[in-house]
């Protein structure tokens, strides 16, 4: 009897341990094949050149190629949905930008519930807007343009790169924490929205530092403040919006997401790969260059910040009634 509740136990533990080696051996050898990062996005925008440096990266670390594949449409949903009804095996990530936090509150019906169907791997950069106004506008700093906007209640008009872009809400949350009113005018895309601030067409835009530093450095559009909570290292000279209007902070950021049953030890070995491009000069040089910050962290923390960033807009878009195009 002992021989055989002994075979029994050896037998159970033998059991039991066959699930944690065949998840270990998963680990270690992914990736087998090919990864494709789903771009929601056309090529060439924040979230495409992101998603490019860090597929670069991963190639180079792990051995296998990590592919971007764009699949522009309806502000990122089409590529979300495709990634949470895609099979959890690691095989196939999400690039994700701040539209993750915005289109829950955006669209009435979604194929997806993003905090439910979707697992953060890694947050990548994050980079603040800045407002910019017209050289000829009549004021110099933010306390200006605050106290202009309030004599002048609808005499502004505000351009973005559309409803719900990052761009429109930095300045609709700005609106709501300082109490003026200005005139939102979208644009398609957030090209011919900075075209026609420097033309003059319209007044002010909070204009991503990347595709913006350019500009203020000419002299055609004059910088007010940035979104971040601080100074950008970009723009050093620039006061943060925070500094004027407690409390505020606006910014997009950019990470990486797989469907939700990816193994964790997938979703880790991933997290530290992305994370140890942080102290790579090169990366590290490219990051400054697009105007941000790397968000370094694990999974969790990008979680958070998801999770924090659709609480935060949802307010701000339930408040102004903003609905999608």
């Amino acid at each position: 009897m002992k021989l055989a509740r002994r075979k029994f136990l050896r037998l159970t533990a033998g059991a039991i341990a066959l699930p944690v080696l065949a998840r270990t051996a998963r680990a270690q050898t992914y990736p087998a094949r090919p990864v494709r990062i789903i771009v929601g996005l056309a090529p060439g925008g924040g979230t495409d050149i992101v998603a490019r440096l860090i597929a670069q990266w991963l190639t180079e670390r792990l051995g296998q190629s990590f592919v971007v594949e764009n699949r522009p449409g309806a502000n990122g949903n089409i590529a979300t949905e495709a990634v949470a009804n895609a099979s959890a095996d690691g095989y196939t990530l999400l690039a994700v930008s701040p539209g993750a936090a915005i289109n829950t509150w955006l669209y009435d019906k979604l194929g997806f519930d993003f905090l439910r169907d979707i697992a953060p791997v890694a947050g990548i950069i994050r980079v603040a807007n800045v407002m910019v106004v017209n050289p000829s506008f009549p004021v110099k700093t933010l306390p200006e343009f605050i106290a202009y906007a309030k004599a002048n209640p609808d005499r502004i008009n505000m351009a973005s790169s559309g409803n719900g872009s990052s761009n429109h809400l930095s300045g609709e949350l700005f609106k709501m924490m300082t109490s003026i009113t200005m005139v939102h005018v979208p644009y398609r895309g957030a090209a011919p929205a900075l075209t026609d601030v420097i033309a003059g067409q319209v007044q002010v835009i909070f204009s991503a530092i990347t595709s913006t530093v350019e500009y203020i450095k000419a002299d055609k559009v004059r910088a007010l403040a940035v979104t971040s909570a601080e100074r950008a290292e970009a723009l050093p000279d620039i006061p943060a919006v925070a500094e004027f209007v407690p409390g505020y902070e606006a910014s997009n950021w950019w990470g990486i997401a797989a469907p939700k049953a990816t193994p964790a030890e997938t979703v880790a070995k991933l997290n530290r790969e992305i994370n140890a491009a942080f102290a790579d000069p090169k990366i590290k040089a490219r990051l400054a260059d697009l105007g941000g910050t790397p968000l370094a962290g694990p999974p969790a923390e990008f979680g958070r910040l998801i999770a924090n960033e659709t609480e935060k807009w949802g307010k701000v878009i339930r408040a102004a009634g903003i609905k999608a195009e």
